[in-house]
């Protein structure tokens, strides 16, 4: 599969269906993984025949982007990598303006992005979050701008709500600027709200999705179980009030949905890594997933998601366990509700891979 790429969004970069998420280039964290290591990460991945590298300005302290440069330099590779950066998160403590969506920010951002990265361009640059306060306006007439100086590529929104994309994107449209061409979201088996709103966004606009977290903190690694949970970054973060502890501990129906994945797997004869990543990067409107690794097995594992099928049968026993819970005002557009709209006639619409689930 790494000799395969797809077209992200309505661009024209092409970009490889499995995503090298370098969060976990650096060991800042207490979880990462050393210079040595990630470097070993990087290889494999180019080997395999990846060509897109995500990192950002946050990550490790900016050791992640400073490691995605010199590894990538080291081995010429920059025409051949899409190298994707990040900015948004506070870089400054009590100094308002070194954090943000605004074009104070962006500017200072993008140029410690360069530097670290030892590079000219970006390829794709995310606002990493929409920070409630920025005209939008400005948002993306700043990003516009620096697409033009010919310092980013591509533009692309991450953690953002809906409403505000598509805003963002008329606003390009209307005014000629640079359009979002994709969208980076949490996307997993045990997160699917971005099906309600950003994925229907994404197909109508051509907008490509990039899951991040497709193995929902490694709950659905296989690794973990409801009475195991102290490996890895969950030793770090258990206690911190982080978030990402409330997939473990608060949410019974995320076990529910790890059992159905890790019987899927033995069915299948594979991890259940495998699995929940083959199901999220074949998902509509998704155009490459993010995988992360902390050793050269995980990835190794996480690179050959792809070379399998998950037969129809196994398919809807893994769709049916997380479908997400129907809410107003999505359940007036289900199929339920489709022939008080018809008439009860038949009306034919683009088929997806399995058609009697979607």
């Amino acid at each position: 599969m790494g000799n395969q790429y797809t077209l992200l969004g309505r661009s024209g970069l092409r970009v490889s269906p499995l995503c090298l998420g370098t969060m976990t280039f650096g060991d800042d964290w207490g979880w990462g993984a050393a210079e040595e290591t990630a470097k070993q990460l990087f290889l494999k991945y180019v080997d395999w025949g990846g060509n897109f590298v995500d990192t950002a300005d946050l990550y490790t302290n900016g050791k992640s982007e400073e490691m995605v440069g010199r590894f990538v330099n080291e081995a010429k590779l920059r025409d051949k990598i899409v190298v994707a950066t990040k900015y948004g998160y506070a870089a400054e403590p009590g100094n308002p303006n070194a954090g943000g969506n605004g074009r104070k920010n962006l500017m200072r951002a993008l140029e410690g992005s360069l530097r670290r990265l030892q590079t000219d361009y970006i390829d794709l640059y995310w606002v990493h979050a929409w920070d409630t306060l920025t005209p939008v306006e400005e948002v993306v007439s700043s990003l516009d701008c620096v697409v033009r100086q010919g310092k980013v590529r591509y533009i692309g929104l991450s953690n953002c709500p809906a409403w505000y994309v598509a805003e963002a994107n008329g606003i390009a449209r209307m005014r000629g600027y640079g359009p979002i061409v994709a969208m980076q979201l949490e996307y997993n088996l045990t997160e699917r709200s971005i099906e309600r709103e950003h994925i229907p966004l994404a197909l109508h606009q051509g907008i490509g999705i990039i899951p991040w977290s497709p193995l929902a903190m490694g709950l659905l690694s296989g690794k973990y179980s409801r009475d195991s949970i102290q490996e890895g970054r969950l030793k770090t973060v258990r206690g911190s009030g982080n978030p990402i502890m409330e997939k473990f501990e608060k949410n019974p129906r995320n076990w529910d949905i790890v059992d159905e994945v890790k019987n899927v797997a033995k069915e299948l004869g594979r991890t259940p890594a495998q699995v929940a990543l083959n199901w999220i990067a074949r998902r509509p409107g998704v155009a490459s997933t993010l995988v992360g690794a902390t050793k050269l097995p995980q990835l190794e594992g996480n690179l050959s998601a792809l070379d399998f099928d998950i037969p129809y049968d196994l398919w809807t026993r893994i769709e049916a366990v997380s479908r997400p819970e129907e809410c107003t005002p999505y359940s007036f557009f289900t199929p339920a509700m489709s022939p008080m709209m018809t008439g009860g006639a038949s009306v034919c619409v683009e088929p997806s891979r399995y058609p009697k689930e979607q």
